[in-house]
């Protein structure tokens, strides 16, 4: 039997591209605040780790790390966000810190340590 090749690519690219009209796009949860993205990040990480660590995955299970792979773009988004935020803050304590501008200092501290605070706890 011999393989008709362009008629084989054909059928390939056709199949292909029915695979890529399958794929839903979900939203995700939004992440407002750096809270909410943290909570988001921390339970989106363990579904997605109970997911990748099975023995094998089912099309259902690439599906469901498809839809979750959303919400954790959405909290890494905000949270790099933040973590500019946080940057600039720490920046202002450290010139203020320098400058010995004592209510830069504290007002910028405090507010960087809520944030950061936030990351860690």
């Amino acid at each position: 039997m011999k393989l008709n090749l362009p008629l084989a690519l054909a059928g390939s690219l056709l199949l292909a591209g029915y695979a890529q009209a399958e794929i839903e796009h979900y939203r995700g949860l939004p992440a407002e605040t750096l809270e909410q993205a943290v909570a988001n990040f921390s339970e989106y990480n363990q579904k997605l780790g109970a997911l990748v660590e099975k023995e094998e995955l089912t099309p259902q299970d690439i599906d469901k790390v498809h839809e979750l792979t959303y919400t954790l773009e959405n909290a890494l988004e905000r949270i790099q966000d933040e973590l500019d935020l946080i940057a600039e803050l720490l920046e202002e304590v450290h010139v203020g810190s320098e400058t010995l501008q004592y209510e830069q200092v504290q007002q910028s501290g405090r507010a960087y340590l809520e944030k950061a605070r936030t990351l860690i706890e």
